[in-house]
């Protein structure tokens, strides 16, 4: 049986009471999308100590599942008198068309080469090169799959830079990808902390998958300490807002890696964190930037 898509571009005051009357009005789900998302207006979603998170996007998009002999234009007009706003007049319907959704889901993760030497596998490929060191990973709740230029541009930081021994703080693990990444390499200790507990959970049960012994918690119970590499995949605004916490994290001469990061976003993270670290050359992917710096 298909369905039927119905986005609608709404603004944050609109964009939950919106949500909760198109369910009322007969919409099988709604989730809510930054309409800004990939653009420098782009607003993460955060957390941290001291930094209060927001609430919701300046501008979203809430995409609701309908049935398919749904009348959308009769249940968008419910919905809003529900929500006591103006109907939206930006929406638009498409038709999604009955399928195996596992099927579909796998076909779209092959096993990902980073390195000669170090590849993503999901659990339901044969490793390529068995050779090489194969990360076991699956699509899920969390962020993390090797699949996005961020996550790729970080795992190649790790492979040229870790030779073993290393202690490593992956901030905002998602997965758990760059953490068991750099246990699999050789890192001594690794610790990672996210905000989300689901991502937590996620990334415990990655590291069991890979047999990789690694820490992840929320960011409250990490013990104080400094390491020889942090990494954090996160976005633009919350690496700045984190600047001074990051830093605290490296010792001296040791490493940072923060990706997440526009290309025309890269001076303005460089110089939040210059009073601490030398930088080098920004590493690009697909218009995302890696910065990779020492502490002095």
């Amino acid at each position: 049986m298909p369905w039927q898509s119905l986005r609608i571009r709404v603004d944050s005051k609109a964009a939950e009471p919106l949500s909760d009357a198109l369910l009322e009005a007969g919409a099988l789900s709604v989730s809510l999308e930054d309409a800004d998302a990939g653009t420098v207006d782009e607003t993460p979603l955060f957390g941290e100590p001291d930094h209060p998170s927001a609430e919701i996007w300046t501008h979203s998009f809430a995409v609701a599942l309908l049935d398919e002999a749904a009348d959308v234009a009769a249940l968008l007009a419910e919905a809003a008198a529900r929500a006591g706003i103006e109907v939206p007049d930006a929406w638009t319907v498409d038709t999604v068309a009955e399928q195996d959704w596992v099927r579909l889901t796998q076909s779209q993760f092959d096993p990902i080469p980073i390195s000669p030497r170090l590849w993503i596998v999901p659990t339901w490929h044969e490793a390529p090169d068995g050779s090489a060191i194969n990360l076991k990973l699956d699509p899920g709740l969390a962020f993390g799959t090797g699949s996005h230029p961020t996550t790729r541009l970080c795992l190649r930081w790790l492979d040229e830079h870790i030779a073993g021994g290393e202690t490593v703080l992956d901030y905002g693990c998602g997965s758990g990808i760059l953490a068991i990444a750099a246990a699999r390499l050789g890192a001594a200790r690794v610790d990672g902390v996210d905000i989300d507990a689901q991502a937590v959970m996620s990334a415990r049960d990655n590291a069991l998958l890979n047999g990789v012994a690694a820490w992840f918690g929320l960011p409250g119970e990490l013990v104080p300490g400094e390491y020889d590499v942090v990494v954090a995949n996160i976005l633009t605004n919350p690496l700045k807002g984190l600047a001074p916490l990051l830093t605290g994290r490296v010792r001296r001469g040791g490493r940072l890696v923060l990706s997440g990061i526009l290309a025309e976003q890269s001076e303005d993270v460089m110089a939040v964190y210059r009073t601490g670290f030398d930088f080098d050359p920004p590493a690009d992917d697909e218009g995302w930037v890696r910065l990779s710096g020492t502490r002095r």
